[in-house]
């Protein structure tokens, strides 16, 4: 399979994306100023369904054509990061995986180490051969070669991709005139039994972001305990697609911190005072 034409692709990374950003920013305007969307995109977009769980007895087939469980995939202590794609893109599904691979570069955690990436195709005449195109490709952006191990390029039949897509709401459809797919971009977070968490949107992710979310679908598992303490003091804000500072939290632990610091002070002015009473008794 011929690896699809990408018209950004003498565009640098970064510009891509800031183009793309300008492409999409532009067709926000234009539906709020026609309040309508286009007909051909009014079955395209994401439902959130948190917490449903994944469909894990679908099988599809993994790069080397072997027919697997999307619950081979799901394992204790390990968050899943999904997303659907297709291989022929154009363009967004390509624009998409570089900027993911970008955001996976600022993160010092590896796929098939603290997490696993799982690609799906939604067309169904996609095959092993273009599957192992594209994991080589990024992994070889990506820079780690052992993430080969943990990130996973599935193709299956249309029961299944349609199945997977309803469970997570992926709303896409085939332009018959085109012969491309209609589709937004997202991540969907799972926890290790196979729930959906966290849905993450857009072409590129923050660093900070994606990494809490895996800590939070982990269920503190994976990260640190600067990472916990993160969690307790931010929350994540749905409008603005990041964690913020969640305020009755933040409140909590300073008034925390003002309660151990006040112990503090009572018991080292506690000490002084029974040396100093020591001190005066010795000399007396």
């Amino acid at each position: 399979m011929n690896e699809p034409r990408n018209w950004l692709e003498p565009i640098a990374g970064g510009t891509r994306v800031a183009a793309l950003g300008v492409l999409l920013s532009v067709g926000a305007a234009w539906g709020q100023l026609t309040e309508k969307a286009p007909e051909e995109l009014t079955d395209v977009g994401i439902e959130e369904h948190l917490d449903a769980v994944l469909p894990l007895e679908l099988t599809f087939r993994d790069e080397t054509g072997q027919e697997v469980a999307l619950g081979s995939f799901f394992r204790a202590g390990h968050p899943v990061v999904l997303n659907l794609v297709y291989f022929d893109c154009p363009m967004l599904c390509n624009v998409f995986l570089d900027g993911f691979t970008a955001s996976l570069q600022d993160l010092d955690w590896t796929p098939g180490q603290e997490f696993e990436v799982v690609t799906v195709s939604i067309d169904p005449e996609d095959d092993a051969a273009g599957a192992l195109k594209k994991r080589e490709r990024y992994v070889e952006v990506l820079g780690r070669p052992e993430a080969a191990q943990g990130w996973h390029f599935l193709t299956g039949s249309q029961e299944n991709i349609t199945a997977l897509a309803n469970a997570v709401g992926f709303r896409y459809r085939l332009d018959d005139m085109s012969g491309e797919y209609q589709h937004t971009t997202a991540i969907f977070l799972a926890t290790p039994e196979g729930r959906l968490s966290r849905y993450l949107y857009g072409v590129q992710f923050d660093p900070r972001t994606l990494r809490l979310s895996l800590v939070e679908a982990s269920d503190g598992r994976i990260g640190t305990a600067t990472d916990q303490i993160l969690l307790f003091c931010f929350s994540y804000d749905h409008t603005a697609g990041r964690y913020g500072p969640a305020a009755m939290n933040l409140m909590r632990a300073f008034g925390a911190l003002c309660v151990v610091a006040l112990g503090s002070f009572i018991a080292l002015n506690v000490r002084r005072e029974s040396r100093r009473k020591s001190a005066v008794t010795l000399g007396a």
